[in-house]
């Protein structure tokens, strides 16, 4: 944001005027986000010990954190200022409850009821909570779908931004910050929708994984640059820093897949993720060409890491560090987890194997999380 700029009362702390600014993004992976969730633990540990704060926690030092689905539950986790190991506990406390099957009459709507989910997100986060609270420590950034609208909204507590101004009597900052979160978390086919009023009228709203977002980063970065949405954070190397954590690649590779098994069944069963997998990708490949990459596994085997490889234009905007890892056979023996059957891990709901997340999440976290791919 230009020094000129005023904020407006209640402003969160990230968007205050700076010349550098530091941005984490968490992709959407149900409950892989374990995965993600040790990755983060590894960096809050880093910057620990660089500002030798032991009570450091990641809102202290990113000023924006965006999430989809479980990355969103995440970010308003980080935002409110909670510990790695206090959401690390929520999860592990909480993530066999929140996926209680449905009753069999129900199962031909959704898998799993949304009480329990519903019921930790309250508690966790306040019932009576919003989006515009002076609780959150930084700038918060989510995405949910609105099935009215059929739209993908990008939910944020910048007071700057054009979707939070008083139009009509409504805004976005009004709304409970735990039905937010629980929408964007609300995978179609496995939790029913959110519900939500807004101004008089209401919302049908979906996870968020469901559109280009699943990633949230490229978008983050449009968020915090882009004039339109008032924060006007300076770009470029040094300037502005984002660090993207996934929940795990899982592509649906069949090596005797053959034209007669591609059929409706199929393709109800095997595009939408094809489809979510893409944009995770394609998120992650724009963050690199127009960031300068100081990380990341290989792209495919023709771009390689793209670590070091030139702009359109030739102007870098930005300091870019992606962490995920491939949940296929060779990206676990990779990390020396053999013994992890890849399938196991593959589905947003894999709660029998949390134990396994959170061991590929140490494992990812010890290989990959440098000290000096953070500013």
């Amino acid at each position: 944001m230009n020094d000129s700029t005023a904020l407006p009362p209640g402003a969160p702390a990230g968007a205050q005027a700076s010349e550098k600014h530091r941005i984490l993004s968490i992709d959407g992976g149900g409950i892989r986000g374990l995965i993600a969730v040790e990755v983060l633990s590894s960096i809050e540990a880093i910057l620990r010990l660089r500002y030798a704060k032991p009570d450091l926690v990641l809102a202290d030092h990113f000023d924006m954190v965006a999430g989809t689905s479980t990355g969103a539950i995440i970010a308003t986790a980080i935002s409110l200022g909670m510990s790695c190991d206090a959401i690390r506990s929520f999860y592990l406390d909480s993530g066999a409850k929140m996926f209680e099957h449905a009753h069999f009459y129900e199962r031909f709507k959704y898998k799993y009821k949304d009480e329990m989910l519903s019921e930790q997100l309250r508690s966790v986060f306040g019932a009576d909570t919003l989006l515009g609270s002076e609780k959150l420590r930084c700038v918060l950034m989510m995405i949910v779908r609105n099935s009215n609208a059929d739209e993908t909204w990008t939910i944020t507590n910048n007071p700057l931004s054009p979707y939070n101004a008083q139009v009509r009597g409504e805004r976005q900052l009004d709304l409970p910050l735990w039905q937010l979160v629980r929408a964007s978390a609300a995978a179609p086919s496995f939790f029913p929708p959110e519900v939500v009023q807004l101004g008089g009228r209401e919302l049908v709203l979906i996870d968020g994984s469901v559109s280009s977002y699943c990633n949230p980063a490229f978008q983050a970065f449009i968020q915090a640059t882009a004039a339109p949405f008032g924060l006007n954070w300076k770009t470029g190397p040094g300037a502005l820093e984002l660090v993207s954590v996934g929940t795990g690649l899982a592509p649906h590779s069949r090596s005797d897949l053959h034209s007669k098994d591609v059929n409706l069944l199929y393709d109800a069963t095997v595009l939408p993720a094809s489809l979510i997998l893409s944009s995770v990708i394609e998120q992650d490949f724009l963050c690199r060409l127009f960031g300068v990459c100081h990380h990341g596994i290989p792209m495919d085997k023709n771009l390689g890491d793209m670590v070091g490889m030139a702009a359109p234009g030739g102007a870098k905007l930005f300091d870019y560090v992606r962490y995920n890892v491939e949940l296929t056979e060779r990206g676990l023996d990779a990390l020396g987890l053999a013994d992890i059957e890849a399938q196991s891990v593959q589905m947003i709901d894999s709660v029998a194997h949390i134990d396994s997340l959170t061991r590929i999440g140490k494992a990812l976290a010890a290989r990959d999380v440098q000290t000096a791919h953070l500013q």
